[in-house]
């Protein structure tokens, strides 16, 4: 117990006494987040009401795809971009690896199926007759969807939620291809990583709690604006 004090304590004090450094975490942090979850709906949510309305040839795999998607290892899919982005891999004339960049796409890569899946179901979940009144609208299939997302938009909210809470607690992909580079790749759940290989828990500590209130405030918001919308 008095270890576990000592930890909370020096928690305490870090929080107390952030510093640029963190800041800069932080902010990086929040910029990877909320631009992967922001690719990751826009990808998503179009894909997810096409898997709900849409009838076409292949329609069985996309969805295998995306239930696999789901469920995909973080880290697999960042040592897959990483081949990709490598110096000799066929993006590597580009120079994403190690940056900024490359820990969106592949938090994108993480998130885009999730939204995907969790607007699929919700769109099914409105019931038949909701789905009936859906089919005969004097609408295009863009249109039908579009109505299909409004009128399940509190489950959209859920998708985006679940997207955020994704990304934001990943680190397995974004430290392959990110590499947690000192004031370039290096966010909060990578920071978190590398303060507990030191030992320096309280300090591993106080990034925790700032990383679970950004996913607490994000998570309140999207939530009564999901409330709001339903």
């Amino acid at each position: 117990m008095d270890f576990l004090w000592e930890v909370l304590v020096d928690a305490v004090r870090s929080l107390a006494t952030v510093g640029p450094q963190l800041w800069t975490v932080v902010a990086l942090t929040l910029v990877v987040s909320v631009m992967s979850t922001l690719i990751g709906v826009v990808l998503g949510v179009p894909l997810g009401a096409t898997l709900a309305l849409g009838r076409f040839r292949g329609k069985g795999l996309l969805r295998l795809a995306v239930s696999v998607g789901m469920g995909f290892p973080p880290v697999l899919a960042g040592l897959l971009l990483l081949l990709v982005f490598w110096r000799s891999g066929p993006l590597g004339g580009l120079g994403l690896i190690f940056t900024p960049t490359a820990m969106v796409i592949a938090q994108v890569v993480l998130a885009t199926p999730i939204a995907a899946g969790v607007t699929a179901g919700s769109i099914r979940g409105l019931g038949a007759a909701a789905r009936e009144q859906l089919a005969a609208l004097p609408l295009g299939r863009v249109g039908r969807a579009v109505v299909a997302v409004r009128e399940a938009r509190a489950g959209v909210a859920a998708a985006v939620a679940a997207c955020f809470g994704r990304v934001v607690a990943e680190v397995g992909a974004v430290l392959v291809v990110g590499g947690n580079i000192v004031g370039e790749t290096r966010v909060l759940t990578t920071l978190i990583v590398e303060e507990s290989r030191q030992a320096r828990f309280g300090a591993a500590v106080a990034a925790g709690l700032i990383l679970l209130a950004i996913s607490m405030v994000v998570n309140v918001a999207v939530d009564r604006l999901g409330g709001r919308g339903a």
